[in-house]
C-alpha cells in the first residue's frame, strides 16, 4: 500500500483554494452587469426624455420624420401645463428669455415641441409664440408613430 500519503500528513497544507474565491467573483460579477442592465433601462426606458427623465404621453401622429442635425432644441409641455426647458421646469416669466438664450447658443432654426396629449391647446399655443418671438423659424410638434 502507498505509505506516500501517511509521509505528507505531518506538513502544512500551503495551497490556496480558489473555488470560494471564484465563486465570489462570479457573484458580483453578475450583479454588477444586472445593475448595469438596470441603469441602461432607467436612463433609457418608456417614453422619458433621455435628457431630462420627464415622461410625456406624446399624441400618436403621422407625420415626416426631421432630418438628423436639424434639430437641436426641445422644449416639453406636460398635461398639467408646466414647461420643461433644458431639464428645468421654467416658470412662463422668464420662458421668453430662456427661449432665446437656447436660440443663440444652439443656433437652431427648429424647435421641437414635446406637448403631453393631455396638456390644453391654449398653452400649446402661449409656448410657440414664445418660440417664435425668441427667433425659432420652424416649430415641430412631436408625436408617436405607433
Amino acid at each position: 500500500m502507498g505509505d506516500e500519503g501517511w509521509e505528507q500528513e505531518g506538513r502544512v497544507f500551503s495551497e490556496i483554494n480558489i473555488t470560494p474565491l471564484t465563486d465570489v467573483f462570479l457573484v458580483l460579477l453578475i450583479i454588477f452587469m444586472v445593475g448595469a442592465s438596470m441603469a441602461v433601462d432607467v436612463a433609457s426606458g418608456g417614453r422619458a426624455d433621455a435628457a431630462s427623465g420627464v415622461e410625456v404621453e406624446l399624441p400618436k401622429g403621422a407625420a415626416r420624420e426631421i432630418r438628423p442635425g436639424e434639430v437641436s432644441a426641445m422644449v416639453i409641455i406636460l398635461a398639467d401645463g408646466r414647461v420643461i426647458l433644458e431639464g428645468e421646469e421654467t416658470p412662463d416669466d422668464i420662458l421668453s428669455d430662456r427661449l432665446g438664450s437656447l436660440h443663440e447658443r444652439t443656433q437652431s432654426r427648429t424647435l421641437v415641441v414635446q406637448a403631453d396629449q393631455g396638456a390644453n391647446h391654449g398653452r400649446v399655443v402661449e409656448v410657440m409664440e414664445a418660440a417664435k418671438e425668441a427667433g425659432f423659424e420652424h416649430l415641430a410638434l412631436a408625436t408617436r408613430g405607433d
